[in-house]
């Protein structure tokens, strides 16, 4: 692994109003705006070019995305590629990226599960697969403590979540139901207040009063603890194992059919980061944040940065069955039709690499291509 450099930007840009479907694929809600990296790759190219000239990334500017922070700007997933560049682009929202994956501006996108689900559907099965894992947990409940003690003193108060129909949106409101509360989906109104909040404007928002939490990934959580809140419930424990993704990879299918040695080498590359981040934890931390400090030109500060990295699990797995009962909380929400899933895993060319590191192979909870 290279020595890091001083590079990531948090950009939690404002959410602007969208389609539901579009909404339903927001994967942190993090805005619909698409900016190119500046950085675009730390390494030159060198040796020999694979079947594509470049390939194109994208991924949110966001410690969830840690994968993508620092295998690109350390070059780890560069140096699999030889002579075959990698172009960046960073996202502010699952939207975005999935209309850049369709409109062929990115070939390979790092992003959540709802984005990954709807745009799956939205094109039939036909516009991508997810083919690895990337990031496990990173979203918590946390609360205003002067007026929240337990979970129960919920009800009747004001919850943000990032967006309505993101991945934290659909998990709020299925928690909700389990509670045996009543919340109508769309107007987020009933026995608990859900109130769509941008992550960039939720800190501002508690901190004035007009909310008393929110149920929101990291690192906007613990920003928020450092205005006074306190950590209710972390959602892996809601989870068997404490695992649920929040992060995929996914790829466009033309390309994967156009270029699996280019997706192949990707995927060395993400599973050579995920060993050194989590053999290195610390040096991992602090290359994420040079990364995010080169996209915004600010780090997060230690008090944020350290309880959020802490809360973020680096995994392969796409852990496809916590994908497949995401799904259904989505139906069962009334935010998504039931999908059709199978076939959106292409994990072959993974557990090649999986076999050959004599890591163990992952599943697919049985939605593989056939």
């Amino acid at each position: 692994m290279p020595a890091p450099r001083p590079t990531v930007r948090r950009g939690l840009a404002a959410v602007a109003a969208l389609p539901l479907l579009a909404l339903a694929a927001t994967a942190c809600g993090y805005g619909s705006q698409a900016k190119d990296d500046d950085a675009k790759t730390n390494v030159s190219a060198t040796g020999k070019k694979l079947s594509s000239d470049t390939v194109r990334i994208g991924y949110f500017p966001n410690l969830t995305h840690a994968t993508a922070l620092v295998g690109i700007h350390e070059g780890t997933i560069q140096k699999e590629l030889g002579g075959t560049k990698v172009e960046s682009t960073t996202f502010n929202a699952g939207p975005s990226e999935i209309e850049a994956l369709n409109a062929g501006s990115i070939d390979i996108g790092f992003i959540g599960p709802s984005p990954s689900i709807n745009g799956y559907s939205k094109s039939q099965g036909k516009g991508l697969r997810i083919i690895a894992g990337s990031a496990s947990g990173g979203v918590k409940l946390v609360v205003n403590p002067d007026r929240i003690k337990t979970l129960d003193d919920l009800k009747g108060k004001k919850i943000a979540t990032p967006q309505l129909g993101n991945t934290q949106d659909v998990a709020f409101l299925n928690w909700i139901s389990e509670k045996g509360w009543k919340v109508d989906a769309q107007s987020g109104k009933g026995d608990v207040s859900v109130v769509r909040s941008d992550n960039k404007v939720t800190p501002d928002a508690y901190r004035s009063g007009d909310l008393d939490g929110a149920w929101v990934p990291e690192p906007t959580a613990s920003k928020l603890v450092s205005e006074g809140a306190k950590v209710l419930l972390d959602e892996k424990d809601l989870w068997p194992d404490k695992k649920f993704v929040i992060t995929n990879i996914i790829v466009s299918q033309k390309f994967l059919d156009e270029h699996p040695d280019v997706v192949e080498a990707v995927l060395r590359g993400s599973v050579s980061t995920n060993k050194w981040i989590n053999a290195n934890p610390d040096e991992a931390k602090a290359s994420a944040n040079r990364a995010l400090e080169k996209l915004s030109g600010k780090p997060l500060p230690q008090e944020i940065l350290d309880p959020a990295w802490e809360s973020i699990e680096i995994t392969d797995d796409p852990l496809a069955e916590t994908l497949k009962t995401q799904a259904g909380h989505s139906v069962k929400s009334g935010l998504l039709k039931e999908p059709n899933l199978q076939g959106i895993y292409d994990l072959g060319p993974l557990n090649k690499i999986l076999k050959a590191e004599g890591l163990p192979e992952v599943a697919d909870a049985g939605l593989g291509v056939k």
